[in-house]
């Protein structure tokens, strides 16, 4: 796993100088979100297309746009290596906290502690008895909460790629373009909301292909609540209440 978080960090950090690190991560979880959601979401499919293009044209050697499907298998390849938050600890591999408005992603270890206490008998009664059950987070960043709750789940002997569907929102894009993908590689149903779970702000919905192809939005949608966590939700749930709080359902 290490190896693999080396490797990659080491293909995105060798496009500079040309290139700022920074920027080049950006553009990797950009274009890796856009390349998966149009696979499976035809309504944004144009505009996200085009975001894509205007990012390609940045990179005008053909061995520097070879970089990112190399880093994308990478990705993959220690996702399946270890249920984790790969991307959270690239951005800290690459010091990127210091440009990112200082944000900091909890470490794996931290969330399967949070993770395991939030799993309890009730919880576990709840996916035998319905099926699946449903997590919302106000403040997603990279999705290692998720990915933690999903390795838990895992752990306990439940499939969560079919007993788990999260709702999850960011205010920044990197942060939901992080988590997004990495949900998807695991395949979890989930929406990821690019929006500010205070003010109930949205300006873009991502929804991963599980959710897509699983049919979730007709097994959650009789149920669901008006705000920042609509068309996903329960109506027990209600609206995310803090920064950062997660909520299981």
């Amino acid at each position: 796993m290490n190896d693999r978080i080396k490797s990659l960090s080491k293909l995105l950090t060798g496009l500079s100088p040309r290139h700022d690190t920074f920027t080049v991560f950006s553009d990797f979880v950009a274009m890796t979100a856009t390349s998966i959601s149009n696979a499976v979401d035809r309504t944004n499919s144009a505009a996200r297309e085009a975001a894509y293009m205007a990012i390609i044209k940045r990179y005008d050697r053909k061995e520097d746009l070879e970089v990112f499907p190399r880093a994308f298998a990478e990705l993959t390849l220690a996702l399946e290596d270890d249920m984790s938050d790969v991307l959270g600890r690239v951005f800290h591999e690459l010091s990127l906290q210091n440009k990112w408005a200082g944000q900091f992603f909890t470490p794996d270890h931290i969330c399967r502690l949070m993770a395991g206490i939030s799993l309890t008998d009730d919880l576990k009664q709840t996916i035998k008895d319905r099926g699946f059950i449903h997590a919302s987070e106000p403040c997603v960043g990279s999705g290692a909460m998720k990915i933690a709750l999903a390795h838990a789940m895992r752990e306990a002997g439940f499939n969560q790629q079919q007993t788990l569907h999260v709702t999850a929102v960011d205010v920044d894009i990197r942060a939901v373009h992080m988590a997004y993908i990495q949900l998807s590689l695991l395949h979890i149903p989930a929406v990821i909301v690019h929006g500010n779970a205070l003010t109930l702000e949205e300006w873009s919905h991502w929804h991963t292909p599980a959710r897509v192809l699983g049919g979730w939005r007709f097994r959650i949608e009789p149920d669901k609540v008006t705000g920042i966590i609509a068309d996903s939700a329960p109506k027990a749930a209600g609206a995310p209440r803090g920064k950062g709080q997660l909520e299981l359902f």
